[in-house]
């Protein structure tokens, strides 16, 4: 998947209790290993003994239709559940094959959307395999009942492209231990796919006008509601829209076109609703496949969902009235792949609820592009080119409960920057580019009720850096540097006084001297605690495309 034209703080104080490590996965990766391998840290788990429901064995992947399996809730564990975590094995034959996209769905509900692994050809022929798991507690109510289930992970299979992909996924199931009369009211009454089909899969958006929609009649006592969305970019030029370029500078740089930015809007009967930041996923054959081996670029085979507050507009959306929601992307110049998951809370103390929205200020992303230095007929030409977006917004409405009237106002920030320099000569001699993105999102949930105001903060930062350097202009290789990073942290407070704490950061640094591979190298860093006293760290390496350390519990230490 490599070619010329596409290569082209954070935190809060964790104070609580002592940390306690959760555990590591069950099979630990091997030092020397040329496997495939993450530092991510696996879902955390209660203490109760699961009930587990497997959705397919052994299902081989060799072309592009979907695989079809029977889903029902266990027996044994009746619903709803302490915790509901999908778990999924993935492997890949020796050969050759692209990196491909896996999802799954459940009736109609995607529950897990990534990307593979791609394997080694002969003469040092290595096949790779891979686990991954997703926290679907959320989407509880879609798994009450049997339902429809559906893999999809289209490969190609001829003399060129040989390998197989093969998947084994089951869902765990933690019962609630002894009575909880409060466990219904921790997650969605009501969890609905916007997807292709009642069976599931994306919906492939090719321009900005294009969307994702999907209309529905909700019942009338809707309390609050989020929109989990996905986004993948594709294409030569969407899936590296950040290298991306002003349509009319494409050819001098040798760039894809289209600029670099994108982001997802949300709307409910045409009128914005929310806004979506695109994480810049880099998938095992982007740039230079030897980068990634064996550590993958943060989440590229298993995507978190952007989550997006509706609670706003709950007062319109439980009108008895049709609704229609959509998914556009901003600056979308090929192909985006999409699906979406509206998640509604209801009012169990009335059949009705009403009330408005008061402010709405999102409006349009308005990015800028301007250039530094380019002279089209120079040789080399060289210069920057600096794209940015700066927005703040308010969301804001009211809904009259069984418990009073509930106010909720969101304030969220996201700015974005992408600065790209660059020495493109017409014959052989030094190529280089250089960026430097940023993305910065802030976001304040204050919710004012009968029990006093409660707040949510938010905050990630996305930095990617990626270098590429070819000293003969690519007639023998180039050299690559890629830092990437998603940091979050998240606040829950009650009157002032901060009731939870949590961060994630999940980072990385590769490099290579393709297709000599001479400093072929790659490390990732995963690290998270919260207030309650779970703390997880791994931090990897690799070097010649084998696993080289793994050092644990760095940072959870007690004081």
């Amino acid at each position: 998947m490599t070619s010329r034209s596409l290569l082209f703080g954070l935190g809060i104080l964790i104070s609580a209790h002592a940390a306690q490590a959760l555990p590591v996965p069950q099979s630990p990766p091997t030092i020397g290993s040329p496997n495939t391998v993450t530092a991510d840290a696996p879902v955390a788990r209660p203490r109760t003994r699961p009930c587990r429901t497997r959705l397919f064995t052994d299902v081989r992947f060799a072309d592009f239709s979907p695989k079809l399996f029977d889903y029902a809730p266990p027996s044994a564990c009746p619903g709803p559940w302490q915790k509901v975590v999908l778990e999924a094995d993935w492997s890949v034959e020796p050969g050759r094959q692209f990196d491909r996209t896996a999802n799954l769905w459940i009736g109609g509900v995607n529950v897990y959307f990534g990307t593979t692994a791609e394997p080694t050809r002969p003469p040092n022929a290595i096949g790779r395999s891979w686990h991954v798991e997703r926290d679907i507690t959320d989407y509880t109510a879609a798994l009450l009942a049997p339902a429809a289930g559906r893999a999809d992970l289209g490969n190609l299979i001829n003399d060129t492209y040989t390998s197989a992909l093969w998947g084994t996924a089951e869902i765990a199931f933690y019962p609630f231990k002894g009575r909880d009369e409060d466990r219904r009211s921790q997650t969605p009454d009501l969890v609905l796919p916007l997807s292709a089909s009642p069976s599931g899969g994306t919906v492939a958006l090719f321009s900005p006008p294009d969307a994702l929609a999907a209309t529905f009649q909700l019942p009338m006592n809707v309390e609050r509601a989020f929109l989990d969305v996905v986004l993948q970019h594709q294409g030569a030029n969407d899936e590296f829209w950040y290298t991306c370029v002003p349509s009319a500078l494409s050819a001098a740089l040798e760039s894809c076109s289209g600029g670099a930015f994108r982001e997802g809007q949300v709307s409910i009967d045409g009128q914005p609703a929310g806004a979506v930041p695109i994480f810049p996923w880099i998938f095992t054959g982007g740039i230079d496949p030897y980068l990634w081996r064996p550590i993958p670029a943060v989440q590229a085979l298993n995507f978190v969902p952007y989550r997006v507050d509706l609670t706003p507009f709950v007062g319109v959306l439980s009108d008895g009235q049709p609704h229609t929601l959509a998914i556009r992307v901003a600056g979308n110049s090929q192909y985006f792949s999409t699906t979406a998951t509206l998640l509604l809370f209801l009012d169990h103390g009335s059949r009705r609820v009403t009330g408005q929205v008061t402010v709405n200020t999102i409006g349009a992303p308005n990015p800028s592009s301007t250039t530094q230095g380019i002279d089209v007929n120079a040789d080399p030409v060289t210069g920057t080119v600096r794209t940015a977006s700066s927005r703040s917004f308010v969301l804001a409405g009211w809904v009259r409960t069984s418990h009073g009237k509930v106010q909720t106002e969101i304030r969220q920030t996201i700015d974005f920057s992408n600065v790209q320099d660059f020495v493109v000569p017409a014959g052989a001699s030094t190529f280089s580019q250089k960026i430097a993105q940023f993305t910065s999102i802030s976001s304040s949930t204050k919710v004012r009720g009968t029990d006093g105001p409660r707040e949510t903060v938010v905050r990630m930062a996305w930095p990617l850096k990626v270098e590429i350097v070819s000293p003969d202009n690519f007639n023998s290789g180039w050299t690559t540097h890629i830092h990437q990073s998603y940091d979050r942290a998240d606040t829950v407070s009650h009157e002032g006084d901060v009731e939870f704490g949590s961060v994630v950061s999940n980072s990385g640094d590769w490099a290579d001297d393709y297709p000599t591979t001479m400093i072929q190298s790659g490390a990732q860093r995963y690290f998270s605690a919260d207030s309650e006293g779970h703390c997880y760290s791994r931090s990897i390496t690799a070097a010649a495309g084998v696993l080289t350390s793994i050092v644990d519990g760095k940072g959870c230490d007690d004081d």
